[in-house]
């Protein structure tokens, strides 16, 4: 298939190695990837705040650098920007009486699919270590963002990939299905709201005993990440994409004051 990658900004600043893994698994299992030079926000945290006609020009661009691209389908490794794609560009185009362009967000949109959807449902992956070479010889707890669960009814597709990667131990995190705190704008509008709930999710997160707290959304792992990193801990945060492009001849990068068994 001819993929198109959607990277997202804060992959693209913050976390370009998710991206990198991302390309690395298509790649692998035989797939060509595009990247649409003219993508950039999906527009959510302007939506998600109520600034719909500030939103309307960041979904026209979207629209624009994926529906002039030759594609099959695109794919991002997150849950929640897709969910923006897939659910908030055609209700900010309508709203603000752009008809035409919420008909050509609707196609964008079921062309496009987080990781763990496309790799279960549209490429037949089931398997990490036997169809992807995924070795990952360590602990992890996992944690669900809840734009994948509650919007893209995600379901265990990325916890199922996580398991069958090589050499990990997955740990069940206890009130996994609890936000930790981030939600866009929510953390910085409601620091104090935000704060209590990470606190309360990096509590479950040590309570594992897990080297490492994985998860889809880089958003999600950024804020649980500072929050342990401010208490300390020597539990980091990594995308499952990751861990899923990690192999025997090429482990996954691991940065930061993580103290992982067996790392030099």
């Amino acid at each position: 298939m001819r993929i198109a990658l959607f990277a997202t900004c804060i992959v693209d600043a913050m976390y370009p190695r998710t991206a990198r893994a991302t390309v690395a698994i298509l790649e692998r299992l035989g797939h060509t990837v595009v990247f649409p030079q003219g993508q950039a926000c999906c527009g959510q945290m302007h939506v998600n705040s109520g600034y719909f006609k500030e939103a309307l020009p960041v979904v026209a661009n979207h629209v624009r650098a994926f529906d002039t691209e030759d594609y099959d389908v695109a794919v991002a490794p997150s849950g929640s920007c897709v969910a923006s794609v897939k659910h908030q560009h055609g209700m900010v185009a309508r709203r603000c009486g752009e008809d035409a362009l919420a008909a050509r967000a609707a196609v964008v949109g079921a062309k496009t699919y987080e990781l763990s959807q496309l790799l279960t449902d549209v490429l037949g992956v089931t398997d990490a270590a036997a169809q992807l070479g995924s070795h990952f010889p360590h602990t992890v707890t996992y944690h669900p963002s809840c734009h994948g669960m509650r919007l893209l009814k995600l379901g265990d597709r990325q916890l199922d990939l996580l398991r069958t990667v090589g050499g990990i131990e997955v740990r069940e995190l206890p009130e996994a299905d609890q936000c930790c705190g981030f939600g866009g704008t929510f953390s910085m509008k409601n620091a104090d709201v935000s704060t209590a709930m990470l606190a309360d999710k990096t509590a479950n997160i040590c309570g594992t005993g897990a080297e490492l707290c994985s998860g889809g959304d880089a958003s999600c792992l950024l804020h649980i990440g500072g929050g342990l990193s401010r208490q300390g801990s020597a539990v980091g945060t990594l995308h499952f994409a990751e861990i899923l492009a990690a192999t025997l001849e090429h482990p996954a990068h691991i940065t930061g004051d993580v103290q992982l068994a067996g790392r030099k």
